[in-house]
C-alpha cells in the first residue's frame, strides 16, 4: 500500500500544476480561467464525491481504491489523446479536474479505512508519518523534474506520467495479500439518503474532532489561498524568474521529511494534546511573514524560510491528526467521516481562494496576503482545550516531561 501510494504521489508531483499549465501554454487561457480551473474543478469534484461516501463505506476498500485509480487514469488519458487530435479544450480540462478531485476523495476515504484494518493500532502513527514523508518528498522532487520534462518533451508529458502512476498504483494495491472481509453495515438502513451526512454528524458530535475539523478548514483554506496571491506578487510585481519561484516552493518541502520523522518521537515525549496545541499554533504564526517579501535574494530567502517553517510544523501535525481521527471514528463510519473531512477541506480551500482573489483584485496581492496572515493567527483558538478523554492506543507523555 505504501509503495502504491509512493508511485501515485510521485506521479502527481511530476504533474503538479499540469492542467493550469496546459490551459496557459496550449489554450492561452487568462487569469480568470486559470483561477476557475484551480478552484471550480476541485469544488465540483467535492460535490460529485458527496454521494459516493456511503457507496465507499459499505464495500471492500481495495476494489474501490483500484476503481478510483482506474477512473483517474482514464480521465487523464483523455488529455494527451485530445491534444494529439487537436481537440483539447478548456471544458475538458475542467471536467478532468472535477473527476480526478472526486476520485481522489473517494480513494483517500477507502485508503484511510483500509489502513486502519491493515496496520496494528500502535503502528498507525508510524504508517501515517511514512505517508506524510512520501507526500512532501514527492512535492520537493516532482515539480522541478516535471518542469524540465515539459521543456524537453512537450506540455502533455507530465499528464501522461501522472496518468500512468495511477495505473501502477492500482496494480500495487491489487498486489496486497490476504482476503479483505466485506464490511458489515451498522444500523437498519445504512443506505438511507441521510447516511451521506453521517460523517459530518460524527465529526460535529465529537467535541475533539469538531474543534480539530473547524481549525483545519480555516488553516488549510487560508494557507492554500496564498499560493495564487504569492504567484502574482512574485512573478508579476516583483519580477522573480520562474525558476526562483519554483525553487521557493520546492526546496522547503524537504522540511516535510523532518516534521514527519519527528512525529512519533514528539508524541511519545510530550503527548498528543500538547502536539495539537503547540504545533497546531506554530503552523499558523508564520504565514504573515509572506507580507515582507521583497525583490532579490532576500525576498527569495524570506519566502523559503516562511514556507519551511510552515511545512515542518504541518508535516509533524498532519500524521498525528490523521491517526487521532482514525482512532476516534468507529469502523462503520470511517469512509464517510474521511470523505466529509476531505470535502469540507476542499470546499474551504475553494472559498478562501476565491475570496482571496477578489480581495487581491480590489486591493492588491500584498493586502490580501496580510489579511490571510492576520486571520490565521486566530485559528489556534479553535484547537481543543483541556484534557479530553484520550483515544485508544494514545501514548502517554514521558513522565520526565509531563
Amino acid at each position: 500500500m505504501w509503495a502504491a501510494y509512493a508511485v501515485s504521489a510521485y506521479g502527481s508531483g511530476l504533474g503538479f500544476g499540469a492542467l493550469p499549465l496546459l490551459a496557459v501554454l496550449v489554450l492561452h487561457a487568462g487569469p480568470a480561467q486559470v483561477s476557475a480551473l484551480s478552484a471550480v474543478g476541485p469544488a465540483v469534484g467535492a460535490l460529485i464525491a458527496l454521494p459516493l461516501a456511503p457507496w465507499v463505506e459499505f464495500r471492500r476498500k481495495r476494489p474501490v481504491m483500484i476503481a478510483m485509480d482506474l477512473v483517474r487514469f482514464a480521465a487523464m488519458a483523455t488529455i494527451p489523446a485530445a491534444y494529439a487530435l487537436g481537440l483539447l479544450g478548456f471544458a475538458q480540462l475542467l471536467a478532468v479536474s472535477a473527476v480526478v478531485a472526486a476520485a481522489k476523495i473517494a480513494f483517500n476515504a477507502a485508503a484511510g479505512a483500509h489502513l486502519k484494518a491493515l496496520v496494528r493500532p500502535e503502528d498507525l502513527l508510524v504508517a501515517n508519518s511514512r505517508f506524510e514523508s512520501t507526500n512532501w518528498s514527492s512535492i520537493a522532487i516532482g515539480p522541478p523534474l516535471g518542469g524540465a520534462a515539459i521543456g524537453l518533451f512537450g506540455p502533455v508529458t507530465t499528464v501522461i506520467a501522472d496518468g500512468l502512476s495511477y495505473l501502477l498504483s492500482a496494480l500495487g494495491i491489487g498486489a496486497i495479500r490476504g482476503r479483505e472481509e466485506a464490511p458489515q453495515p451498522a444500523g437498519r438502513n445504512p443506505g438511507r439518503a441521510g447516511s451521506v451526512l453521517d460523517g459530518w454528524r460524527h465529526i460535529l458530535g465529537d467535541p475533539d474532532l469538531r474543534a480539530l475539523y473547524l481549525n483545519n478548514l480555516l488553516v488549510s483554506g487560508l494557507i492554500m489561498a496564498t499560493e495564487p496571491l504569492l504567484a502574482v506578487l512574485m512573478l508579476r510585481q516583483l519580477h522573480f524568474p520562474p525558476w526562483q519561484y519554483g525553487l521557493a516552493f520546492a526546496a522547503p518541502c524537504l522540511g516535510g521529511l523532518i516534521g514527519s520523522r519527528l512525529a512519533q518521537r514528539v508524541v511519545t515525549r510530550y503527548g498528543r494534546r500538547r502536539v495539537f496545541r503547540t504545533v497546531g499554533t506554530l503552523r499558523s504564526v508564520w504565514l504573515i511573514g509572506l507580507v515582507l517579501v521583497r525583490p532579490g535574494i532576500v525576498g527569495l530567502v524570506t519566502v523559503m524560510a516562511v514556507e519551511l517553517a510552515i511545512i515542518i510544523n504541518m508535516s509533524l501535525y498532519t500524521p498525528v491528526l490523521a491517526t487521532h481521527r482514525l482512532e476516534r471514528t468507529p469502523k462503520h463510519l470511517l469512509a464517510r467521516t474521511l470523505s466529509a473531512w476531505s470535502i469540507g477541506q476542499q470546499a474551504a480551500i475553494a472559498v478562501c481562494t476565491a475570496l482571496g482573489g477578489l480581495l487581491a483584485d480590489a486591493t492588491g496581492p500584498r493586502t490580501a496576503l496580510t489579511v490571510a496572515g492576520l486571520l490565521i493567527l486566530a485559528t489556534p483558538l479553535l484547537l481543543p482545550r483541556g484534557d479530553q478523554q484520550p483515544s485508544p492506543h494514545e501514548p502517554e507523555p514521558s513522565p520526565s516531561r509531563s
